[in-house]
């Protein structure tokens, strides 16, 4: 193994290296090239379109654009290797040969390498790192890697969400999950958090994890977290016959919590509408700046 295949500066390294540097909260937008994503899937089918989505999002201020093949959302069925690699690679390499700092949303070493070979920077697996060839590989590649909480499949995670304090389980999970990916030989400082918002949990453990990531934060890693659309907020805005807010009517509670976010200083925030969510980052620093802390995060 040389130098260069370990070293996270090779291969669009340097880049996610300033976007990891302290500064404001990084935005990711989502593409998703999927028929079954929850929010957004058949939007972004024809790869040519997706690829349009992307640029557009790095034109409305997206730091990074995450690309994913495979619905991960409650209940939904694993499509073949074959098939996701289809999906992503034409987009993850377009848009990298545009400068792009993409994200590859897989959790599979075969389509990892090959967005890897196409001009990801970034691997972000919502596994909790099951799969031991992904982390080889990362190790090997020196590629950055997002680790985030779940517990299962997204078929049946819904009936794994029982916790006895989520903030402490997960945090703990995460920990033990954390030891597992360095002891595959991924370098700490290659690897980015996600507390896994709405994979394995229920409304009270959303709004928990969110209220108490401090505990997260203390596992000495920047956290990404993912807030956009999702159910919870849907529920919180439910009318009063219970009737949940569709997930077309979530954008101003999506962007709340980023606000929110972007004000406990999250290293970045994956959503689907970019520009909102870049207007709230920019607002928060300049609170910050007026509070005299800063624009930055630490």
């Amino acid at each position: 193994m040389t130098g260069a295949e370990r070293d996270p500066a090779g291969a669009g390294g340097d880049l996610m290296a300033r976007l990891l540097a302290p500064g404001p909260t990084r935005v990711m937008g989502v593409v998703n090239v999927t028929p079954d994503s929850f929010s957004d899937g058949g939007t972004y089918a024809d790869p040519t379109e997706a690829v349009r989505a992307g640029l557009r999002m790095v034109a409305d201020g997206a730091d990074l654009v995450d690309v994913g093949g495979e619905s991960t959302r409650p209940g939904a069925a694993r499509v073949d290797v074959a098939e996701e690699c289809r999906r992503v690679l034409p987009v993850v390499a377009a848009l990298a040969a545009a400068g792009t700092a993409v994200s590859v949303d897989t959790t599979r070493a075969a389509v990892a390498e090959a967005a890897l070979d196409a001009g990801a920077v970034l691997v972000n697996d919502v596994s909790a790192a099951a799969e031991p060839d992904l982390l080889t590989l990362v190790a090997e590649r020196g590629a950055y890697y997002v680790l985030m909480h779940a517990r299962g499949a997204s078929v049946d995670m819904a009936k794994r969400a029982h916790y006895g304090d989520v903030v402490a389980d997960v945090t703990a999970e995460l920990a033990e999950r954390l030891a597992t990916v360095l002891d595959a030989g991924v370098r700490r400082e290659q690897v980015i958090i996600d507390p896994g918002i709405g994979f394995a949990k229920r409304f009270e453990h959303n709004w928990a994890l969110l209220a108490h990531l401090d505990a997260v934060a203390a596992l000495g890693r920047p956290l990404l977290v993912g807030t956009s659309r999702k159910s919870f907020l849907g529920a919180v805005l439910a009318t009063p016959d219970g009737a949940a807010r569709p997930v077309e009517q979530r954008e101003d509670a999506t962007q709340a919590t980023t606000t929110l976010l972007a004000y406990q200083g999250v290293w970045g925030v994956r959503v689907h509408t970019v520009r909102p969510a870049v207007d709230a980052v920019r607002v928060v620093g300049a609170w910050r700046t007026a509070e005299g802390h800063g624009s930055f995060r630490a």
